[in-house]
């Protein structure tokens, strides 16, 4: 049973926003307005965030590509009064849009921010119908669930069931999420995080590795490169 990870190397991450379009568009995530951006309720299940380090004359600004951290002891599955958001086998923390009752709490225990309320219906224009990915878990309701960021677990079950048909087991770089495949940089990374002959593995104790706010114990299976 794989425990999948992204590594993401911050030294390569120009902040083009490219992950952001590809996981919009793979995951079919809702666009806010004008009216929706103004009163804060814009919805990116992958951003890229600016964080400010330092002080005076020694202040410093980077960006940090954010998708969810899927934590392995996240605060989001421990709050939900309904059991909507939970921790799969293979280490991906889901959302069931069946259970969901909106509560939000979830959105409040996730120190990342990687949680978004669905405030209205998504509006896609007729001529735009067509760029909908059919593949992307459907919301049943279009408004009152928490979405987020899901690894593209769709692209993960796909090349589950290619792999069983050709008899084999899953392979390293048989599963790439939406925003890994579009980095023009080449900075992100997915694969197993237990499987020593992947990647991620490497790079996932590599001196450069850090995790974001690990100081909080929820041990995300992102991890950072730090800058050289």
């Amino acid at each position: 049973m794989p425990r999948w990870g992204m590594v993401i190397d911050l030294d390569k991450c120009t902040a083009c926003q490219s992950c952001t379009v590809a996981c919009r568009v793979e995951n079919n995530v809702p666009i806010a307005g004008q009216r929706d951006s103004d009163e804060g309720r814009a919805i990116f299940w992958n951003e890229v965030i600016p964080v400010i380090e330092g002080e005076g004359r020694h202040i410093k600004g980077r960006f940090i590509p954010r998708p969810c951290m899927h934590c392995e002891n996240p605060p989001c599955v421990q709050v939900c009064p309904v059991g909507a958001t939970f921790k799969d086998p293979e280490g991906i923390v889901r959302q069931d849009y069946e259970r969901c009752i909106g509560c939000r709490y979830c959105t409040v225990a996730c120190p990342y921010g990687a949680r978004y309320f669905n405030w209205r219906a998504p509006e896609f224009a007729e001529t735009h119908a067509s760029y909908r990915n059919p593949d992307a878990p459907a919301r049943p309701r279009p408004v009152g669930v928490v979405e987020k960021c899901t690894f593209c677990v769709q692209r993960s079950e796909r090349a589950r069931r290619r792999a069983a048909a050709e008899g084999r087991a899953l392979r390293d770089g048989d599963v790439v999420p939406a925003c890994v495949q579009t980095c023009p940089r080449r900075a992100r990374f997915f694969g197993d995080l237990d499987d020593e002959r992947s990647q991620v593995y490497r790079l996932a104790r590599s001196p450069r590795a850090f995790r974001f706010l690990e100081e909080l114990g929820t041990r995300p299976q992102v991890i950072y490169l730090m800058e050289g």
